[in-house]
């Protein structure tokens, strides 16, 4: 059996897990990113099937690629199919939003639409509105209708402005904590400006996992901890924050937990390259040898070029050679040189 010791990359010793990642991305004004069709998707967690027949409906217009305003339309529709809303349901109670309340026009964005059970409910200031017979109950009268829509409309749209103001303050403070740490002044410094960001949006994920990156790296693990999960907390489908957490464990010796983080990952996103290494190495390392093996194989197939593509290679090699000399079969017997290739 061949061991290898999963410890933190350094230049001494090649044989070492892939550590923690930043997140690095240059930030974008929130309200004019834009998101492709395969983001939305893997980030909703809904299928192609599903979104075309939002489309249909006229619930969302065909995009290849989504603004902000319409992830927002479509976390909400997310939101409704997941409480077993009928699309249908949700079709009529916006239809008749709009038919009521002519100034909204995209119910999705402007209000705040959701379930109680499988029924539709829409938040108007402090007041329900509920479907009834498929439409929405509207029976106030013209002048209750009109003070109802004006005044919570300004107040919404002041707090809207608000938040996206907050939002881009803190995608600023992000930033700054990046080309702090890049260059090469008190690491404390990019550390404060991570905490404003996070301050200003307690969603922004990439800041929590860039600070505990920076506590992973000072061994401050329990820090790490904290700030890793708290990233998932804010964004359960964060591949990276994942795989962070599982070198985390995995520098603890907790290779259930690390396991766990580390399938997360490739399950969010099956091309990330890093997990695969991980697993492979963890699987080998526990003596899974056939599952490591092919945690090698796709790693390969994902980054074949790289330097750690050369020392996933010669444990392939070996792991393939020892399970030859022990008589298993190997994919249906393939021989070592079909994976010395891949």
């Amino acid at each position: 059996m061949i061991t290898i010791t999963a410890k933190p990359r350094s230049a001494d010793d090649e044989y070492t897990h892939r550590g923690p990642c930043y997140n690095s991305r240059v930030p974008v004004d929130v309200a004019n990113q834009e998101y492709s069709r395969s983001e939305v998707l893997r980030v909703l967690s809904v299928t192609e099937r599903q979104l075309k027949s939002w489309e249909k409906l006229g619930l969302v217009p065909a995009c290849d690629a989504y603004g902000f305003s319409q992830l927002v339309a479509l976390r909400t529709l997310a939101r409704l199919r997941a409480s077993n809303v009928p699309a249908a349901k949700i079709q009529r109670a916006v239809a008749a939003v709009r038919r009521k309340l002519q100034q909204i026009s995209d119910p999705l964005t402007e209000l705040r639409i959701y379930s109680e059970g499988t029924r539709v409910r829409v938040q108007l200031g402090s007041q329900k509105m509920e479907p009834e017979s498929g439409q929405l109950l509207l029976d106030f009268d013209e002048t209750e209708l009109q003070r109802l829509v004006s005044i919570p409309s300004r107040s919404r749209q002041e707090l809207d402005a608000s938040i996206r103001k907050k939002k881009m303050e803190a995608e600023n403070w992000f930033h700054k904590g990046i080309e702090l740490e890049q260059s090469g002044v008190a690491i404390e410094q990019a550390i404060d400006a991570y905490k404003v960001a996070i301050a200003l949006d307690p969603q922004l994920a990439a800041a929590m996992v860039n600070l505990g990156t920076i506590y992973f790296t000072s061994r401050n693990l329990d820090r790490a901890e904290k700030y890793y999960t708290r990233a998932i907390e804010a964004n359960p489908e964060y591949a990276l924050a994942h795989f962070n957490l599982g070198n985390l464990f995995d520098e603890r010796g907790d290779r259930g937990r690390a396991l766990s983080h580390y399938l997360a990952a490739i399950k969010i996103e099956p091309t990330y390259s890093d997990p695969h290494y991980n697993l492979a190495l963890l699987c080998q390392t526990t003596g899974q040898h056939m599952k490591a093996i092919r945690y090698w194989r796709i790693y390969l197939r994902l980054d074949p070029n790289s330097a750690w593509a050369e020392i996933a290679r010669r444990e392939l090699s070996k792991l393939v050679s020892s399970s030859i000399v022990r008589g298993n079969r190997i994919d249906g017997g393939l021989s070592k040189d079909t994976f010395a290739g891949a």
